[in-house]
């Protein structure tokens, strides 16, 4: 009898633990954001995410870049150029702070360059750039037209410079930062003016 007594009240001890286990995790474990909490933060997402159509850029090590190289990670673009004087370097360093500040969670992210003056930013300057900031952030470039149909399909608008008979020519660009999903779709952008901790705060949300 005392036996029977001691296997129920250790079968309740254990259910309770149990019990009290998961509220805690339940508890303790980061929450993902609401959507109009991302909002706050300047992140919007598509709904549903949107198919990127075919095209063909090249990368910063002269390789053939295609929709499909998207896919494993979530992907951060901002399209912008060598030779912008503010708010392309000042991006870029914002992420690699936000890269850095998310520690571990950062291998599932790439963050992307995407030239929109290919005349000026061949394969090697975007390399050269970019390591200014972090050796793992990747540039694109391409055909002009090969950029401005992606662009287009990202709502990252830019106005073409093309054999420009000024040397010091400026591009006037987006500056939204893209965000393309794990599954290779535009799923969504970071609306400018950038605040650092609110896209370390959307990113950290989202990379849970």
């Amino acid at each position: 009898m005392n036996k029977g007594i001691f296997i129920t009240v250790a079968a309740c001890l254990g259910f309770m633990a149990l019990i009290l286990a998961l509220f805690l995790s339940r508890f303790y474990t980061p929450r993902e954001l609401t959507l109009d909490e991302y909002k706050t933060l300047g992140a919007y997402f598509i709904d549903p995410p949107r198919q990127l159509t075919e095209f063909r850029l090249i990368d910063d090590s002269g390789d053939i870049f295609l929709p499909e190289d998207f896919k494993d990670k979530w992907n951060i673009l901002f399209f912008g150029f060598t030779y912008c004087p503010d708010i392309c370097p000042l991006t870029m360093k914002q992420m690699s702070d936000i890269k850095q500040s998310l520690g571990a969670k950062s291998e599932k992210i790439r963050i992307f360059l995407v030239s929109v003056d290919p005349d000026r930013d061949k394969p090697s300057n975007l390399r050269i750039y970019l390591d200014n900031f972090d050796t793992e952030f990747i540039g694109l470039t391409g055909e002009i037209d090969q950029i401005y149909k992606f662009s287009t399909q990202v709502n990252a608008p830019f106005f073409p410079v093309v054999n420009s008979k000024e040397d010091n020519y400026t591009v006037d660009h987006s500056g939204s930062l893209v965000l393309i999903s794990p599954k290779g779709q535009y799923a969504g952008f970071f609306r400018a003016p950038h605040e650092t901790q609110k896209i370390f705060k959307a990113l950290a949300s989202l990379l849970n």
